[in-house]
């Protein structure tokens, strides 16, 4: 792929150098648009350990020209209580295995190791580092886009891909009411461990916490990527021996997830996470604007989906303008509702339902929490809801991608 230079009616502002950012890039590029992406950081760089990527993530990213071969691990997911009692299989969709070409749904991936994929794809002079948005002005027929080192861009659209405190979203949309959602998450990965079945991930719960493993690849080599989800508030005293603190909280855990606290290097494999969302919002532009990911959707962990649905974004984004001379200010705004109309509400599902499922699992009260866990043993609530709020939903979008689909 290569860039022309920065043609009236294909020029496409970038705000932001993460993974929604670069699956915007790329999806633009693809379409014969003019593309800067402004990181505000010397590099564009993936932060945070491993991560789960789905069936239409990785069709998406397969589309730019990234290669699956061994980009991750399909994992056979399975909840468990802290005891190791099954409470659901999820099940994989046959025919969205055969449809997309792939098995299984969720992999596991060093998110350094797919995001350095995903950046190889991006053309040479795309990403400007270094480079702090500050705000913008909206003319008639583009944008005056400003930086703290005195830089101007005039671009015909600006996307927002700078995170939970986007600059971009905050012009475009005012205070985003961040608000904490009473959960943290240490995030973390390690090498392989021996003895644990290939293609197997648990998330498993007590009353209080949730503590799972997934298997990945981490540049080609087999690991694991494990995290412990707790009760948490804004402001809550950080653990001086984050070892210690989560030793406890696992030490009547089922095997293998004790295994993972010695495997695993504190100092560089261990990440923490206070989790925020803001309130769901029904529009993600106005004028010449418009926003992808975490700026405007913040996703608690629940949904293992944050950055696979940024990158989502930037893919039916593109899709939308496909086409679409970007002076044309109508044409631009039928675009962005066409965008909207495709992700607004099935992203809100799925950010709402992951908060909800926060607060169901580390919110109820003891005497109910109880009550609430003897359901999940020994009745089928837990995996009808599973199956209806999550997978159900995620499956119909992944069907509708028909340009994806190999067969």
């Amino acid at each position: 792929m290569a860039t022309s230079g920065w043609r009236p009616g294909k020029r496409i502002a970038i705000v932001g150098g993460g993974p929604g950012s670069i699956s915007t890039g790329l999806a633009f590029i693809k379409r014969g648009y003019d593309v800067r992406i402004f990181e505000r950081q010397p590099e564009c760089k993936a932060i945070g350990g491993a991560v789960l990527l789905s069936t239409p993530v990785l069709a998406i990213l397969r589309s730019y020209g990234l290669d699956l071969e061994n980009v991750g691990s399909y994992t056979v997911t399975y909840f468990k209580n802290k005891s190791g009692a099954e409470r659901v299989k999820l099940p994989f969709n046959a025919e969205v295995e055969r449809r997309m070409g792939i098995k299984g749904w969720h992999y596991g991936v060093l998110r350094s190791s797919i995001f350095k994929k995903m950046l190889d794809l991006v053309p040479e002079g795309v990403i400007h580092a270094d480079h702090e948005f500050t705000s913008y002005v909206e003319h008639e027929d583009g944008l005056e886009l400003s930086f703290s080192n005195g830089h101007r861009v005039t671009a015909d659209i600006v996307v927002g891909a700078d995170g939970i405190r986007s600059k971009v979203s905050q012009q475009a949309f005012g205070d985003p009411k961040l608000f904490h959602t009473g959960i943290r998450l240490w995030l973390a990965w390690c090498d392989h461990i021996p003895g644990i079945p290939p293609n197997y991930g648990v998330i498993s719960h007590d009353s209080q916490h949730q503590a799972s493993f997934f298997p990945m690849l981490h540049d080609g080599k087999p690991g694991f990527e494990w995290w412990v989800v707790e009760p948490s508030w804004d402001g809550k005293p950080v653990p001086e021996d984050p070892k210690a603190h989560l030793t406890a909280i696992l030490k009547d855990w089922q095997q293998p997830m004790p295994r993972f606290l010695e495997a695993t290097d504190f100092e560089t494999q261990v990440y923490r996470w206070e989790i925020f969302n803001r309130p769901s919002m029904k529009k993600w532009s106005t004028g010449r604007v418009v926003c992808v990911g975490d700026a405007v959707h913040p996703v608690s962990p629940y949904a293992a989906y944050g950055m696979g649905m940024a990158i989502e974004d930037g893919y039916f984004l593109a899709r939308a303008l496909e086409g679409v001379d970007l002076r044309d200010l109508r044409a631009v705004n039928a675009g962005f509702k066409l965008y909207e109309d495709e992700r607004v509400n099935y992203v809100n599902h799925n950010m709402e339902f992951a908060r909800f499922l926060g607060r169901m699992f580390h919110s109820v009260p003891r005497p109910f929490a109880n009550l609430r866990d003897m359901l999940f043993d020994y009745t089928p609530l837990l995996s009808n809801f599973l199956k209806t709020g999550y997978l159900k939903k995620a499956e119909e979008e992944t069907l509708r991608l028909k340009e994806l689909q190999v067969i």
